[in-house]
């Protein structure tokens, strides 16, 4: 197949539609459902930044897109009794494969932004990803195979329309990629930076110098996370998952303030009290994601006041106070930071440092490295001048 028509460009005014190759076939083929120009920007970069985690670690790595950026990568570490029931997957009556786990892990982090997502896998999609992504909203799935049992899954969901995409593993683009705006073509090498050398991390300015190997692995998934992430980003990653992005910022500390928000939500999420809500049996899975996201943040009296509770709870909670969230976000630790330019003020460190951050990885370069590194060393923090920006667009 060599080109393949689709319903309308990003938006149903912007016809006709079409992907297509220049040169020799498209690596994929659509098994399910009927992708859209969206959702094939997202499959395509999703794929791209599975692939480079599974060949960086070994390990099976999965992402979940929105938007053209990941809400959610993870590589398929094994999960705690905890994670499996804050994201959800503690009922499945089967074991969990690590592609499977490393979809849980990368769909759990942020619920709210995956929700309706286009996941990617690194590797075969077995039935039990498959009976993951069926109870999820999401748009569809590009992966380098499916089991049949898989298949027959995802083909059942939504009335048969789920899109189901396979790509070639071993397929290749050209060197040379272009695109055009406004009429104009432009034209760049690919970013094909290998970032999972060991030398990005050797300069290190300041007094703390010592990265666990740990630690090392994560700021490798938050660069590779990065290079697919709408520009200004940040990424937080800890135990093999990103766990808060922040994507598309036109300042870097609104990156990080984003990013931070949502790398504490995902651990107040396994705050006791967040973990023994009780809901209604009868609740639908996104309201409640929203209920939790609520009942988490300021605004906690939308979901708890007289009124308000009886819709979701069996009994009215008590609130998680100001206080028990502070105590809570102050035991994070060991959160590796990844940025795809440099930090320019000392103010994302510090911000960075509330939520449990211990390692950096930034290109470096500022006019002001010396408050940053300064900062850092206030804290403790080690961190790498990678030289590289990761800049997506």
């Amino acid at each position: 197949m060599k080109e393949l028509e689709l319903k309308y460009g990003c938006n149903p005014n912007q016809k006709p539609s079409r992907i297509f190759m220049s040169e020799g076939e498209l690596p994929i083929e659509v098994l399910g459902g009927r992708p859209g120009y969206i959702n094939f920007l997202d499959a395509l970069n999703a794929w791209q930044l599975v692939k480079e985690l599974k060949a960086a670690t070994g390990i099976a790595a999965a992402a979940s897109f929105k938007h053209v950026s990941p809400a959610g990568a993870a590589i398929g570490l094994p999960m705690s009794d905890t994670l499996k029931k804050i994201y959800f997957v503690d009922d499945i009556d089967i074991e969990l494969s690590p592609i499977a786990t490393a979809y849980a892990r990368a769909r759990g982090a942020d619920r709210m932004s995956s929700y309706g997502d286009f996941v990617a896998l690194s590797d075969t999609c077995d039935k039990a990803t498959a009976l993951i992504l069926k109870r999820e909203v999401s748009d569809g799935v590009i992966a380098p195979d499916f089991t049949p049992e898989a298949l027959e899954i995802l083909r059942a969901k939504r009335k048969g329309t789920y899109n189901i995409i396979k790509i070639a593993p071993d397929y290749r683009p050209e060197p040379i990629e272009r695109k055009q705006v406004f009429g104009i073509t432009f034209e760049q090498g690919r970013n094909e930076i290998d970032l999972s050398s060991p030398a990005l991390f050797e300069n290190i300015p300041t007094q703390n110098k010592e990265f666990t190997p740990e630690a090392l692995r994560d700021l490798m998934i938050a660069l590779i996370t990065l290079k697919y992430t709408q520009s200004n980003s940040v990424c937080y990653v800890k135990d093999g998952q990103a766990i808060g992005i922040g994507a598309g910022q036109q300042s870097r500390i609104h990156c990080t303030r984003l990013a931070g928000n949502k790398a504490d939500i995902w651990w107040l999420r396994q705050h006791e009290k967040v973990m023994n809500l009780p809901f209604k049996t009868d609740i639908r899975r996104a309201d409640r994601d929203n209920t939790i996201d609520i009942y988490i943040s300021d605004d906690s009296d939308d979901v708890l006041a007289d009124g308000q509770w009886q819709q979701f709870f069996t009994q009215q909670p008590e609130p998680l106070t100001r206080e028990e969230k502070r105590e809570w976000i102050a035991q994070n630790s060991g959160v590796a930071l990844g940025s795809d330019a440099f930090f320019p003020f000392g103010d994302n460190i510090e911000r960075a440092h509330k939520s449990g951050v211990e390692y950096i990885a930034q290109a470096g370069g500022s006019v002001r490295d010396d408050h940053v590194i300064m900062t850092c060393d206030k804290y403790g923090i080690a961190m790498a001048f990678t030289g590289v920006r990761l800049f997506h667009h």
